[in-house]
């Protein structure tokens, strides 16, 4: 998967959708030129002390700048050590299943992340992000909170912890300059093509973001590209394999997924377990193994359902699973152009490591349940459709634009696919 942002045209204009949300936080928080800002014939555009406002969008329209526009303002009343030490106590003290993780390291990650160094374009757009989007500062909260404590639960010293924590909190801001229609939440919830082809950009755009606009070190961009990759090469943006994604990377890959996996129905970290273990050999088995204790230190949720009805369930999920791998590879066999092929065998590789996985775990087996077994089967069958929806995904985006005859057998294939999510 090539990502479709150059670099040398990322920052060269004002992103629209990155310029629409500074606008919206504008009328909470105050946002001002920090510089005069001119475009590459010297026309000056924005006055220096200037507060942005939908005027400054209108004379933006399709200028090249002489500089960035995120290093042009600034934010007066913006994202602190304080507001973010705020924030974690405010995520200790709720209810989230991160809970238990987190309460053996609150005090150094208070400590630590009050020395958070912020960048002034960091600042910036976690700032814009906590006005307007405040469910993506939320996320990053999230993710700084679980990769430093990680971190810290691994024995790692002050530069390491802060070092994750910067990892978790800047990790998302490539979401910032797509539309926020197609961003993770929106692309987990709802089966959409555009939103998911979207979507697998922002770690390229996090990238350029962090080493472009930031003195930040080369290990947080890095990381940031790699976070949604997969140690197994089925991850995206560019399908990197073992020992191609870093060392922070793979944390932060870990931490990711088990958000990803918590968001929505997940309330225990049962169902982050559940998703790292699902596939083997996606995730760094030291850090997804961390997440897998946790859970086994915590009294699982009773689950109301008898014997009989989680063994149904179980039935019931093999078949959704078995029908989609007949469809994938009965397509797979019968496709001619190369794209549409490629799609159907990408869908038998990826269902059939979803099958080894599981068939690994002995969740399959109806006769090796118990009622104890319940919370589990809810958590699979999650995932299970979750990574369905994946499926479906990755398949699209790999075959592109195809004829109309060769779209409509994919469509087929995609069709069975969601059958199995409603």
């Amino acid at each position: 998967m090539t990502p479709s942002i150059s670099t040398r045209s990322a920052f060269g204009s004002a992103n629209p959708h990155a310029l629409a949300t500074i606008l919206e936080a504008s009328e909470t928080k105050k946002i001002i030129a920090a510089t005069d800002i001119f475009d590459l014939s010297g026309t000056k555009l924005w006055a220096r002390d200037q507060p942005v406002s939908a005027a400054l969008q209108r004379k933006l329209l399709d200028r090249q700048l002489r500089e960035p526009l995120e290093s042009c303002l600034v934010v007066e009343d913006g994202v602190t050590g304080v507001t973010l030490a705020n924030a974690l106590q405010q995520l200790v003290v709720s209810s989230s299943p991160l809970v238990p993780i987190l309460r053996p390291h609150i005090a150094r990650l208070t400590r630590e992340v009050a020395q958070l160094p912020l960048h002034p374009v960091a600042q910036l757009l976690l700032t814009v992000g906590q006005s307007a989007r405040p469910q993506t500062f939320e996320h990053a909260v999230q993710a700084m909170a679980l990769n430093g404590a990680l971190m810290a639960g691994n024995g790692g010293g002050v530069p390491e912890i802060r070092l994750a924590m910067l990892c978790g909190l800047l990790h998302d801001l490539g979401e910032m300059y797509i539309d926020p229609s197609h961003g993770e939440v929106e692309a987990e919830r709802e089966l959409d093509f555009t939103s998911y082809q979207q979507l697998v950009v922002h770690p390229h755009v996090g990238q350029l973001l962090i080493r472009q606009l930031t003195n930040y070190p080369g290990v947080i961009a890095r990381a940031i590209a790699e976070h949604h990759e997969r140690l197994d090469g089925s991850g995206y943006p560019h399908a990197l394999r073992g020992e191609a994604v870093s060392p922070q990377g793979r944390l932060l890959a870990v931490t990711e997924a088990s958000l990803g996996a918590l968001r929505g129905h997940g309330d225990h970290l049962l169902h982050a377990s559940v998703a790292l273990r699902a596939v083997p050999g996606e995730f760094d088995s030291h850090w997804a193994g961390k997440i897998s204790h946790a859970t086994c230190a915590q009294v699982l949720p009773n689950a109301l359902m008898e014997l009989e009805d989680i063994q149904a369930r179980l039935s019931a999920l093999g078949e959704v699973l078995q029908n989609a791998e007949s469809g994938a590879s009965q397509l797979a066999a019968q496709a001619r152009l190369p794209a549409l092929k490629g799609a159907a065998e990408l869908s038998v590789f990826l269902l059939g490591r979803l099958r080894a996985g599981w068939n690994e775990s002995g969740m399959w087996n109806p006769r090796a349940t118990t009622q104890a077994d319940a919370a589990e089967v809810e958590a699979v069958e999650d995932e299970l459709y979750r990574r369905l929806r994946g499926v479906q995904r990755a398949a699209l985006l790999h075959a592109g634009a195809l004829p109309p005859e060769e779209a409509r057998a994919l469509n087929v294939m995609c069709d069975a696919l969601a059958m199995g999510c409603a």
